[in-house]
Order: structure tokens, then sequence, then C-alpha cells
């Protein structure tokens, strides 16, 4: 008697398609593509349009509606403020004071962090929640009193006089000693044990792996202290110390009937900023996970 051959039976975890062919896991897979990428453009819209007025004549502006394609692309916009402002110099000093400001910053807020989070000193939760108080001051309350400080430490139009108030940040220390609240006590004790100081442990053991807080503070210091305005405004008197987000406002009153060259300037403004972030992308989500910021 012959058997009867029976097909296979489907395991019972297979996506059955459904109406239109598509496996269900497939559209949802798609969809999240597609959101992705409409979300992609609208974000990076804003900055293709300051690509696109950056390099559009007078004329082609005020002519409605305005293309969304230059007629013809004028790169001179981006030489004259060159030749006829210190943007050079504007540029030099804002990367002066925005890489003094992170390394200084981020060895403060390290080693504080660090402190906070595994040494045992007196007093210091209550030190810890006064620093954070200070979160709840806005900034334009104290600057009076720091400015008069900068007057009597003789460093008015001076680039300490932009740097040194803003080296302690309370965030910066917060999502340090979040971060180090996560290492385990055992592996500092073993360090210990072997004969390794505070600072020998935090040099060779704690510090090798926090690159990716070292990268959301080099991200976040260096963002803060690139577009910076009111202070170095205040600070800086001398057109020749000007940071690049003062410099621009300079240039508004220059160019206000020219947006090309203006908006030439503020694109090149962002390229660092960017640099930045996609060199330190790559720690960047990793650090702020690890630190409980949601």
């Amino acid at each position: 008697m012959t058997a009867q051959l029976m097909p296979p039976a489907a395991p019972e975890n297979t996506v059955q398609p459904e109406g239109d062919g598509l496996p269900q896991s497939r559209r949802v897979r798609t969809g999240r593509v597609v959101l992705a990428v409409l979300g992609v453009v609208l974000l990076m819209f804003p900055i293709y349009w300051m690509l696109r007025t950056s390099v559009a004549s007078v004329d082609e502006l005020s002519t409605l509606p305005v293309r969304m394609w230059p007629r013809q692309w004028h790169w001179e916009n981006y030489v004259a403020p060159w030749r006829q402002f210190p943007f050079a110099r504007w540029l030099l000093n804002s990367v002066v004071i925005a890489v003094a400001s992170v390394v200084l910053t981020v060895v403060i807020n390290l080693s504080a962090g660090y402190a906070f989070a595994k040494l045992r000193f007196p007093f210091r939760n209550v030190l810890f929640l006064l620093i954070l108080s200070t979160l709840m001051v806005p900034v334009q309350v104290i600057m009076i009193p720091q400015f008069q400080i900068v007057i009597d430490l003789g460093l008015l139009n001076n680039t300490w006089g932009v740097v040194l108030p803003r080296l302690a940040e309370a965030f910066g220390l917060f999502m340090a000693r979040q971060f180090f609240m996560s290492f385990p006590d055992e592996l500092l004790e073993a360090a210990r044990v072997d004969g390794a100081g505070h600072l020998r442990t935090f040099w060779k053991i704690v510090l090798p792996l926090s690159k990716p807080l070292v990268a959301v503070l080099v991200i976040f210091t260096f963002m803060w202290r690139w577009n910076e305005f009111v202070w170095p405004l205040i600070v800086l008197t001398d057109s020749n110390s000007y940071t690049l987000p003062v410099g621009l406002q300079f240039l508004i009153g220059q160019f206000s009937t020219d947006f090309g060259p203006l908006l030439a300037m503020s694109f090149l403004s962002i390229l660092p900023v960017l640099l930045v972030f996609a060199a330190f992308q790559g720690y960047f989500v990793e650090g702020v996970a690890r630190t409980g910021i949601k």
C-alpha cells in the first residue's frame, strides 16, 4: 500500500502575508523608514534653505514667489564678508574660547562627578543638592555680579573673562555623577587592593571606561560655548575680540537687506558644531542613556 505524501505543515511562527502580499513585519519596517525619511527632510529643510538663501542675490529674494532652487549661484556671498570684516579673527576667537571651555569644563565635571559618586566626605549630599539648586537660578540674575568680578580681575575684553565664569556647570556635574554611580564598587576596591590611589584609579580604570560620558560632555559644552551670545557681548568690547555669534549680530547691521552674505556666514558658523557632533555621535546615545537622562 502506497503511503500518501502529505505536504509539510507551516511553522506556527511564520508570518502570513496579508491582503497586499507583504508580511506584517515588512510593512512595519517600511512604515518606519518612510516616517524616518520624512522626519529627516523636515529637520534638514531649514539647513537647506539657509544654504539656498546664502547663494542668492537680493533681487532674487525680493521676487515672489521665491524659487526652491536658485537661478544663479552667487558664491561671492561667501567671500565678501571675509574681505570686509575680520571674520577669520572672529572664527579664531570662537575656536579658542570653545576649545578651552570644553577641555577645562570636561576635566572639572569628570573630577567632581567622580568625587560626588564614589568618595565619602562630610555633607556630600547636601553640597550636591546645593549645586543642583543653581540650575533653578536664571543666568541673567548672576550676570551683574559675574561682570563685576571680571572687572575686578582685569579680565574685561579678554578671552579668559568669557571662559572662566562658565567652567563649573551643575548640569555637567549631574550627568557625570549619574554616570559614575553605575560603576561597580568592587572594581574600584580591587584597584585599591592592588595599591592604586584615587587619582590612579580614576586615570587608569574609570576614565578609559567613560568615553560615552566624555562624548556627551564635549558635544553639549562645545555647542553651548560656540553659540553663546549674551555673555561674550557683555565682556568683549573690542570688535577684534568678538566671537562668531557677536560678529554675526554686527553683520546684521551691515547686510540688513542683503541676506545672502549674512546667511552664508551663518551657514559656516554651524559647520564646526556639526563636525564635533559627527566625531562624537558614536558614543552620544550610549552616554545619554547611561546617565539616566530620558
